[in-house]
C-alpha cells in the first residue's frame, strides 16, 4: 500500500492533470461555435456548386466531356487526399481517419490500381508510418482552422491538375471528417476526380440555355469545383476536430474527478489506519508500564 506522501503527490498530480484538461475543453468550445457557423455556411456553396455541374454534365456531349467529368478508360493511378489533424488529444478523430484510409488503400490496390497517398496534418501521416512511406505524394500541415484559406487550397489543386494532366494520376478521392453535431463525426470518403455527378430528377427541373456550350463551360467549372470541394473538406474537418477535442477533454476532466475521489478516499482510509495503529500502540505501550 502506498504511503500517505506517495498518494498526495498522486492526488495533486491528476489535480494538476484535471486543470489543464478542463482549461483545453474550454479553449475548444470557444472556438468550437465560430469553426461550426463557418463549416455551416460553407455547405450551400459547395451544395450548389455541386448542382450546377451535375446539371451541365446531363446536358453535355459525352464524346468531347473533359476527363475530370468521365474519368480515363483505364484508371491505373489513384490519388487519397487524407485529411487529419496537426494536433492530437481529440479522441478517436485521427485514428477513425487512417483506419477508413488503410481500408481504401486495401480496396483500391484489389482492384488493381497504385495510389498515392497526399496527406493534409500531420497525425494521421504519424499513425499510418510505414503504410504509407512509399506512397506519399505530398505531406502539408498547418492549412486547417484558423490557417484555412483559399488562396491555399488552390495552390493544393493546381498541383493536384498538374499531376493529372501529366498522368502521373488518374483518379482523385478525398478522405475526412465531416461535422455533425459536438459529439458525431463521419468520416466521408468522396470522389473528386471524376467529378461525383447526382442524378437529376426530371420532376421541377428547369432547362437552360447555356452561353457558351456545357462541356467549354465544365473546363472551366470543374477546377474550381474541385477547389471548392477541398475547402469545404477542411472547414468541415477544423469544425469536427475542435468537437471531438472538447468532448476528449470533458470526459478526461470527468475521469480526472473519479480518480481524485478514488485517491482521496484511499488516503482517507491510509491515514485513518495510520492514526488508529498508533493509538493501539500508545495504548499498549502505556499499559505495559
Amino acid at each position: 500500500m502506498a504511503n500517505l506522501k506517495d498518494l498526495k503527490t498522486r492526488i495533486n498530480s491528476v489535480k494538476s492533470t484535471q486543470k489543464i484538461t478542463s482549461a483545453m475543453k474550454m479553449v475548444a468550445a470557444a472556438k468550437l461555435r465560430r469553426a461550426q457557423e463557418t463549416a455551416e455556411a460553407g455547405r450551400p456553396y459547395s451544395s450548389r456548386m455541386q448542382q450546377v455541374i451535375s446539371g451541365l454534365a446531363a446536358n453535355a456531349s459525352k464524346s468531347n466531356a473533359p476527363e475530370l467529368l468521365i474519368g480515363r478508360k483505364e484508371p491505373k493511378k489513384h490519388l487519397l487526399i487524407v485529411i487529419s489533424a496537426d494536433k492530437g488529444l481529440c479522441g478517436g478523430f485521427n485514428g477513425t481517419i487512417a483506419r477508413q484510409t488503410r481500408q481504401e488503400i486495401k480496396r483500391l490496390e484489389n482492384e488493381g490500381k497504385s495510389v498515392l497517398v497526399f496527406m493534409v496534418g500531420k497525425k494521421a501521416a504519424d499513425n499510418l508510418g510505414r503504410d504509407i512511406s512509399n506512397r506519399t505524394f505530398a505531406k502539408i500541415e498547418n492549412v486547417q482552422g484558423s490557417n484555412v484559406n483559399y488562396s491555399e487550397v488552390e495552390r493544393i489543386t493546381d498541383k493536384i491538375l498538374t499531376s493529372f494532366e501529366d498522368k502521373q494520376i488518374d483518379q482523385v478521392s478525398m478522405i475526412y471528417n465531416q461535422f455533425v453535431n459536438a459529439i458525431t463525426q463521419n468520416v466521408v470518403v468522396k470522389p473528386l476526380i471524376p467529378a461525383h455527378v447526382d442524378g437529376v430528377s426530371e420532376k421541377g427541373t428547369v432547362n437552360y440555355d447555356y452561353e457558351p456550350e456545357e462541356n467549354e463551360l465544365l473546363q472551366l467549372l470543374l477546377p474550381r469545383n474541385l477547389t471548392t470541394q477541398i475547402f469545404s473538406a477542411l472547414l468541415e474537418s477544423s469544425a469536427a476536430e475542435l468537437a471531438a477535442r472538447m468532448t476528449a477533454m470533458d470526459n478526461a476532466t470527468r475521469n480526472a474527478g473519479d480518480m481524485i475521489d478514488s485517491l482521496t478516499l484511499v488516503y482517507n482510509r491510509t491515514r485513518q489506519a495510520n492514526i488508529t495503529k498508533e493509538l493501539i500502540e500508545i495504548i499498549s505501550g502505556a499499559e505495559a508500564l
